[in-house]
């Protein structure tokens, strides 16, 4: 593989855009903080902890849905886009935990989930309550596909991500509706204006709020090929229906003059869109179109997956570094990039790209200064700060999270794989990896909750904890405030361009950021094993600016890099 360089090209915006000096975190509210005592993560809980994330240094708090929902999926299942759920607290707190944020210089960005609803909201309960109803064609409706043999069945062979057919029966109309997640998630149908009219005017009600922006679940799943659906062409079943649909670039330039015009400049807008490639990016992201500032594409996140997201599979450092690489050169020149290995959806990341028990320190920063060092605006998922790993789960009764729950259903007892096999693929990916809460100090459920929590902490909170971890001289917290700080205060680290070295290197990641004359250069061992790196050889005498060796001294072999040990140099 080629050197891959990105070259000089000057920002769109003049000046460039206050975001591509922000650093974006992320709270999953359910388990974040409890501030009453019932297990689930709330409002207050959130706003006692702001001084830990204005500490931290962040930019932008990104908030998973806080809406009314009857909890399927967790809140990706809305039953009311104007109000707050209970669980959270009301709309009189997220006005004080808004304005706490605000006074401490932080944005606060609401999740926009707007390809479903849940079949509890209004517009679904009056859309299935006829076929002649007003709403019907505010989701899909298709009668039963009639086989040669007489027999009928759904519309299509479109499965759920969630596992099952994406197409439910309703009894009461005789006819089914679709949904790409769970039945409790029924598609809306944005081909009808009067639906899209809605959401956008329940988005300017938000932004009205003071909210600063929004993050767009699977965003790119609303325009659907009706001819697919419909089975015209031999498409059918294969699923290319429901991604980067042919009105979706329409719909986010009409979002765009219908809800963020004449306020953009202050806002952030993220969409989140599986499948989506390079080019597309480029198109979504490029200031002059109008539709988004960015996209979270999961690319770099599928390299270790099998058949499916449960198949984990060695991981592939080259393999990462072509596919990010590739992605940085992409959005050189048009568009931005957005830089995550952690969220909600996704296992810890030291425990999936390092070394959760010997090396969890060094893997955890090394990641970091490795992600956050590329172009692009990094985001931080809540615990990622502290080095928070992966549980270790020894029963699926465990497991809370409906996409695992339904899949290890569908594979053992549909399927007949056997179980164990199904576990460890579950053990190791499951998205509730990601969802136990914050791990705070060492007092019964990791500070958390004074109650029984909505699912168990991670039981290695007694030693992985915001309280230990601050005051430790190995802190991960320590390592994320001076990336933070780099991003705010350095041009080079949020504007440079980029250059990946050594990109057939099995264990080295090595890249150099530059601006104006002056040159960064980030080099990593993703190993445990010390490397040799020769290029270092060079760097000696430059500024070390940051590494997470604290022997690193005269006797230190400058061109060696230590197990999962990262160093930043800078030459002017």
């Amino acid at each position: 593989m080629a050197e891959q360089s990105v070259p000089s090209v000057p920002f769109a915006d003049e000046p460039p855009a206050w975001w591509t000096r922000a650093v974006v975190y992320q709270i999953y509210p359910r388990s974040f903080a409890d501030s009453d005592g019932d297990g689930i993560g709330d409002l207050g809980g959130i706003r006692s902890r702001l001084d830990h994330l204005a500490d931290l240094g962040v930019d932008v708090l990104w908030l998973s849905p806080i809406y009314p929902s009857p909890q399927h999926d967790n809140g990706y299942d809305i039953s009311d886009y104007e109000d707050i759920d209970p669980l959270f607290g009301s709309l009189e707190e997220f006005d004080a935990l808004l304005a706490e944020a605000h006074d401490r210089g932080m944005k606060l960005v609401m999740d926009l989930v707007v390809n479903h609803t849940s079949d509890e909201h209004p517009w679904f309960v009056e859309s299935r309550s006829s076929t002649d109803n007003p709403k019907r064609d505010w989701y899909w409706w298709r009668a039963p596909r009639v086989a040669e043999d007489g027999t009928s069945g759904p519309p299509n062979d479109w499965r759920s991500a969630f596992s099952g057919p994406a197409w439910t029966l309703d009894e009461r109309t005789g006819e089914y509706y679709l949904h790409l997640f769970a039945r409790q998630q029924p598609d809306l149908n944005w081909e009808n204006q009067d639906v899209r009219e809605a959401v956008y005017a329940m988005m300017n009600r938000w932004l009205d709020r003071g909210v600063d922006g929004f993050r767009m679940d699977v965003i790119n799943l609303i325009s659907k090929r009706l001819e697919h659906i419909d089975g015209e062409d031999d498409e059918r079943g294969t699923g290319l229906g429901f991604i980067m649909g042919p009105r979706l670039h329409e719909f986010m330039q009409e979002m765009h003059e219908a809800v963020f015009a004449g306020r953009d400049r202050e806002l952030l807008t993220v969409g989140e869109m599986p499948g989506v490639d390079v080019d597309e990016a480029r198109l979504f992201t490029d200031p002059a179109r109008r539709e988004l500032d960015m996209v979270f594409q999961f690319e770099h996140v599928s390299l270790d997956q099998g058949e499916d997201k449960f198949d984990p599979q060695p991981f592939d450092l080259v393999a990462l570094k072509e596919s990010l690489g590739r992605w940085q050169e992409g959005l050189a020149d048009v568009g931005w990039n957005s830089l995550y290995l952690n969220n909600h959806d996704q296992p810890r990341l030291v425990s999936r790209f390092g070394d959760d028990e010997e090396y969890r320190y060094e893997s955890a920063t090394l990641w970091v200064t490795v992600l956050h060092l590329h172009r692009g605006t990094p985001f931080v998922y809540q615990g990622e700060e502290i080095g928070m790993t992966n549980v270790p789960f020894v029963s699926v009764d465990e497991f809370r999270d409906v996409e695992s729950v339904n899949y290890y259903r569908e594979k053992v007892e549909e399927e007949g794989r056997p179980a164990a096999e199904v576990f460890e693929g579950l053990r190791r990916m499951s998205r509730d990896n990601a969802r136990t809460p914050v791990q705070w100090d060492d007092s019964p459920h990791a500070g958390f909750t004074t109650g029984e929590p909505w699912i168990p902490a991670n039981p290695r909170y007694v030693t992985i904890n915001a309280e230990a971890d601050r005051a430790s001289d190995r802190s991960v917290f320590a390592h994320y405030q001076r990336l933070v700080t780099m991003r705010h205060e350095d041009p080079v680290v949020a504007l440079g361009d980029f250059e990946m070295l050594e990109a057939d290197h099995p264990r080295l990641y090595a890249f150099t950021r530059t601006l104006d004359g002056q040159q960064l250069l980030v080099a990593a061992n993703v190993s445990g094993e010390p490397l040799d790196v020769p290029l270092l050889e060079g760097w000696g005498h430059h500024e070390l600016v940051l590494s997470n060796d604290a022997s690193l001294g005269a006797d230190h072999p400058p061109s060696r890099l230590g197990p999962w040990e990262v160093r930043v140099y800078r030459s002017a």
